[in-house]
């Protein structure tokens, strides 16, 4: 097994051509893609989230799409387990891997690291299982032995409640501490980055055209057949582009006001996208799309 492969990753606002760029890499380089997208990795978010088409998905092998239900629990910790089976899987198959999306704070996880947990044994775990029939109870308990950390905890975030629950009957510590006693090693070293630069005027003009392309392909009724699966109540059906229209079958707004509030909120997503990638990344390359292709194999 090839125990070395070469990575890179491809960010960038959204509908800023990441995809086809990353495709287009990836089949001159011997690669894979991973994406890193917070909705693309749900079944059935398909027109919302600009997905790939089929085709382009059985051009270049992607990773980190279509693995899990809407309703289904999804944090940066599952992402990097995600990461490491698909490095192992590139290194299998003597491939390289490009890391394409726009969710750039998995990106930064990667780099980052997360603090191992601790050790739990059964007798722990069983315990802590039964301890979490009562959430409420579990989550005050938790708040006034670390109300630093459990004030970004919701009380109804049974997952991670879960995991600060663990710690502490594992380990006697709060999370905390045990957080300052056991700090994050990087998952990956040493990564290229590469930014699409976009003017915002332009990069405003590709969105509302994208948004009238996810109209056209039917994105109502996705978000109803989303509706009747899954109800409102997962975390992904907060999405932009889903609550809009929402907004719209309950009456609140007419079917324009929906798609002038998506475009508006997909614009104000990008700015934010564009400020994280600026100012969160050290070793990073930015230039416009139409550059970033020559630029990235010239290196590679």
């Amino acid at each position: 097994m090839n125990s070395v492969i070469k990575q890179l990753a491809i960010i960038g606002p959204t509908a800023s051509g990441k995809s086809d760029l990353a495709i287009k890499i990836a089949k001159k380089i011997n690669a894979y893609i991973l994406s890193i997208d917070s909705l693309s990795i749900y079944t059935g978010i398909d027109i919302v989230s600009a997905k790939p088409s089929k085709y382009e998905l059985n051009s270049v092998k992607h990773f980190g799409i279509d693995i899990l239900k809407p309703s289904d629990y999804f944090s940066v910790d599952i992402f990097i387990n995600l990461y490491k089976d698909v490095v192992f899987t590139c290194q299998k198959n003597n491939k390289n891997l490009v890391i394409v999306g726009g969710t750039s704070f998995y990106l930064k996880s990667l780099m980052q690291g997360l603090s191992a947990l601790a050790k739990t044994s059964e007798d722990i775990s069983k315990k802590v299982e039964l301890r979490l029939k009562n959430l409420q109870e579990c989550y005050e308990f938790l708040l006034k032995k670390d109300s630093e950390y459990m004030k970004n905890i919701s009380p109804n975030d049974s997952y991670r409640i879960e995991k600060a629950l663990l710690i502490y009957e594992a380990s006697n510590l709060t999370p905390s501490e045990w957080f300052q006693q056991n700090p994050p090693k990087p998952i990956i070293e040493n990564l290229d980055i590469y930014n699409i630069d976009v003017d915002r005027k332009v990069l405003r003009d590709r969105i509302s055209k994208r948004t009238a392309k996810m109209l056209s392909l039917g994105l109502i009724d996705e978000v109803c057949d989303l509706e009747k699966r899954y109800t409102r109540l997962p975390h992904s059906m907060n999405s932009i582009g889903i609550v809009e229209v929402l907004e719209y079958l309950d009456g609140y707004v007419t079917k324009e006001q929906m798609i002038e509030n998506i475009s508006i909120h997909t614009a104000q997503l990008a700015k934010r996208q564009q400020t994280f990638n600026r100012t969160q990344f050290d070793n990073i390359t930015s230039a416009p799309l139409e550059e970033l292709e020559k630029i990235i194999l010239s290196r590679f």
